[in-house]
């Protein structure tokens, strides 16, 4: 991209003008590795947050009688503590972050209703659009701009399997249930200025294919249309997601949906997903990511995680080296000191080619 349309594509952010948003992407993600942000649980477990903390009562007295604990609620602190987002997602930007997410992964009123909070969920999403579409402003320049990727997480319900062991047939959550909520958390996400929607830590490929139809549907309703990133995430050794599928069939499943960026993130260390990462190396036509856990879970170490920033940067050089991934960052357990070693790792390396780039782009507008 010309220098001139670079500064003008800046200008037009600091200036709060909208312009083709995630326009850039395709292009840097064929000239580098890009960097994502790391885990947001991670670091807020960092700053020991109370009961109170998370009902905000020193600044207002909104939700000091919401009848159970909201401690936990990660997302409401979007609205209740934002100054505490804004210092999460700007140590990531510090650290060399390309992307950051919002703090949204829950913010779906099916996973608030568990908090009798599903009508705040359109409040929490924009409000979290915003503190991440503040912090990339301040931190994007010419030569590095900053992206913000809206999370759209999985849910805790599951639209494929059944709850009850003696009733295959039992659902807790429909189709359409799912997508009239990722609708509503699409349309803020945007409103609020993200440049990317990401579709992450899918263990049911139905719940995806909710999010996927929300997210077309709101692109055909509002003429906007952001590129897409999706991320499965394989739960064990059998190299499967939860509903069941293989990373292929995972992929075969979603391809239609024409992602910038399909890979995984989230239950295994970069050691055990290799395997996989590969494989959707070899039979994607998107740009590849990866994002793991720092490990395997260790409820003994400052993290609740094994490895250190030093052990898996080393892992995702590897993935790098070997020409397997164009973005790579951390899940669960990593921290700002995790990406800084990852951004240091990588930078070496030129990011994974893959065919028609530029056509399934531009085919999605």
């Amino acid at each position: 991209m010309p220098i001139s349309e670079v500064k003008k594509n800046l200008n037009n952010i600091k200036s709060g003008q909208s312009y083709t948003r995630g326009e850039e992407l395709p292009k840097l993600l064929e000239s580098r590795i890009l960097i994502l942000d790391g885990a947001m649980g991670t670091m807020l477990q960092r700053y020991k947050l109370s009961e109170e903390d998370f009902r905000g009562v020193k600044n207002s007295h909104r939700f000091k009688d919401h009848p159970i604990d909201l401690k936990g609620n990660n997302e409401l602190l979007s609205v209740t503590q934002a100054h505490i987002i804004t210092e999460v997602h700007e140590a990531y930007l510090t650290a060399g972050s390309d992307i950051i997410e919002t703090n949204t992964f829950g913010a779906t009123s099916v996973a608030q209703d568990d908090y009798q909070l599903g009508f705040m969920a359109r409040e929490m999403n924009l409000a979290s659009a915003k503190l991440a579409r503040n912090a990339c402003d301040k931190f994007s320049s010419i030569t590095k701009p900053r992206f913000v990727a809206g999370a759209l997480g999985p849910t805790p319900k599951t639209a494929s399997i059944s709850p009850d062991v003696n009733d295959p047939g039992a659902r807790n959550v429909s189709f359409e249930q799912l997508r009239k909520a990722y609708y509503e958390q699409v349309e803020a996400l945007v409103e609020g200025g993200v440049d990317l929607l990401l579709v992450e830590t899918v263990f049911d490929t139905l719940n995806a294919k909710a999010a996927l139809f929300a997210i077309d549907e709101f692109f055909e309703n509002s003429g906007e249309r952001l590129p897409l990133m999706i991320s499965g995430t394989v739960t064990d050794a059998s190299g499967r997601i939860l509903s069941g599928q293989t990373v292929e069939a995972f992929w075969n499943s979603l391809r239609h949906a024409k992602p910038l960026l399909f890979g995984l993130n989230c239950a295994l260390g970069a050691t055990l997903m290799r395997p996989y990462i590969a494989e959707l190396s070899k039979i994607c036509d998107t740009a590849i990511s990866c994002y793991p856990n720092a490990g395997l879970p260790n409820p003994m170490s400052e993290t609740g995680f094994d490895e250190t920033p030093e052990m898996t940067s080393r892992f995702l050089e590897e993935f790098s080296k070997d020409g397997l991934v164009n973005l790579v960052g951390g899940c669960c357990g990593t921290t700002p000191e995790h990406i800084a070693s990852i951004a240091a790792a990588v930078a070496k390396y030129k990011p994974r080619i893959w065919k028609n780039m530029w056509q399934t782009y531009r085919e999605t507008d």
